[in-house]
């Protein structure tokens, strides 16, 4: 079986060193951060990404490859258009091909409750000129002839698109490069340099940067990273297995969630799998911490989660993990460069065998690869894109809550806006980080 395509054994692209002062500091070098360092970049300030381990290694290039409007929170619906645009302008100015296409996404519905949550979505869609719409079992069977399971009906969004993650994300880091980021893989920022109350840079293990605005993308670290500085923030992160299939005939040239088997057409002409519910939470010290943020969610899917007791060593929210270090030491950053975890080869197996049904033609389906990745998830569903005001200088953006790869360049230009003081072009009130204390109801999206 094939390994990851970005593992610790790939080699470092960008190796440093990192310069002395920088306009602007972006830590991470996921989507987030490398469209938010670009957008910076473009806008003539001097930018430095640091990632701790390799671009893109971690979900940014697990996810599933989808680029949707569809089902989205209406809160990240403006965001999500910009990004759909562009999307289609960064395709352009990369130097490979990146899979970009639009073969729409389909939610195929086999119970009436599944058909209403898809129409009562559908509001949301209009407003924000997304052409979604309902299907009839009839036109659910013309579209997919072979489908072995009946359907009642179906929510659908042409113009919806998918990308190759694991090329997608380091094209588009390549682009940044290009326009005078100053990109460093293996560098981890191990603390904030703070200053009179505000930030006069970053402290990384190569050393002192100077800068007095930073942005916090680091996915699933974030919450570990802002708690060594007292900021607390309940973010907690959940494995998501995916399996490749070998190369198929293409049943459709999109990608289609019907309750047990998400999938996605890739360009090596494979499929990707992934189950659409049920993630596995790994329990330890933050997740009693924010229990009481994610009541809401657990009352209203008690069983949405798969509970683990143990994190494995180094993870973020392992029990052994340290929550408190001294900048001139080694961090949980430099531990554990990439977060790889291991898939749940069960959930593998199940999957390959829910697809094989759903379209018995293809018979025994042939595993190219299988891998996880953990999503980092807030207690609304929903990320915290926000200056930080207990820390002028400081910018975060994260919690994507596994809708950050299609969202992600529009959230970047979000945050180049927030940073610069332009303004976001957005309502970003739904995203702020005090939600969490002052006392605010946790709203969840629409659960489609």
């Amino acid at each position: 079986m094939q390994p990851f395509p970005i593992n610790a054994t790939t080699p470092i692209t960008y190796p440093g060193p990192p310069p002395a002062a920088s306009d602007i500091i972006v830590i991470g070098g996921g989507i987030i951060g490398v469209c938010t360092a670009l957008f910076l970049a473009r806008d003539g300030h001097s930018v430095t990404l640091l990632e701790k381990g390799r671009i893109a290694a971690e979900q940014s290039s697990r996810n599933w490859g989808w680029i949707r409007q569809q089902g989205r929170d209406p809160d990240e619906m403006p965001i999500m258009a910009e990004a759909q645009a562009i999307w289609r302008d960064l395709a352009g100015q990369t130097d490979v091909d990146i899979g970009l296409r639009q073969g729409g996404i389909a939610y195929l519905a086999q119970k009436p409750a599944q058909l209403a949550g898809y129409e009562d979505w559908l509001p949301h869609a209009r407003a924000n000129g997304a052409d979604s719409k309902m299907l009839t079992a009839a036109e659910v069977t013309r579209l997919f002839p072979t489908l072995a399971t009946p359907q009642i009906g179906a929510l659908i969004t042409p113009s919806d698109m998918r990308a190759e993650p694991w090329v997608a994300v380091p094209a588009l880091a390549g682009i940044a490069a290009r326009e005078g980021v100053q990109i460093i893989e293996n560098c981890a920022v191990r603390a904030l340099d703070i200053a009179a109350g505000r930030i006069a840079g970053v402290i990384t293990e190569q050393g002192r940067i100077k800068s007095s605005q930073v942005v916090l993308a680091g996915g699933a670290w974030s919450a570990l990273f802002l708690r060594n500085h007292g900021i607390s923030m309940p973010q907690l992160s959940v494995r998501e297995n995916v399996a490749a299939t070998e190369p198929l005939p293409e049943v459709y040239a999109g990608a289609v969630s019907d309750g047990r088997v998400a999938f996605r057409r890739r360009e090596d002409g494979g499929y990707t799998l992934a189950p659409p519910g049920a993630p596995e939470l790994f329990v330890g010290p933050d997740a009693f911490r924010a229990l009481p943020h994610f009541m809401t969610q657990l009352l209203a899917d008690p069983f949405g989660q798969r509970l683990h007791p143990f994190a494995p060593k180094g993870f973020p929210d392992a029990w052994g993990t340290k929550r408190r270090w001294q900048p001139d030491a080694p961090s949980p950053f430099e531990a554990m460069r990439i977060l790889d975890p291991a898939p749940n080869m069960a959930k593998i197996r199940r999957l390959l065998r829910d697809f094989s049904a759903m379209f018995p033609e293809f018979g025994p389906i042939k595993l190219k690869s299988a891998w996880a990745g953990m999503i980092d998830t807030m207690p609304d569903i929903v990320p915290v894109v926000d200056t930080v005001a207990a820390l002028p200088g400081l910018t975060i953006g994260t919690g994507m809550s596994g809708h950050g790869f299609g969202i992600g360049p529009g959230m970047g230009r979000v945050l180049a806006r927030l940073v610069t003081g332009e303004g976001a072009g957005h309502d970003l009130s739904r995203f702020r980080l005090a939600r969490f204390s002052d006392g605010s109801p946790m709203i969840l999206g629409p659960n489609v």
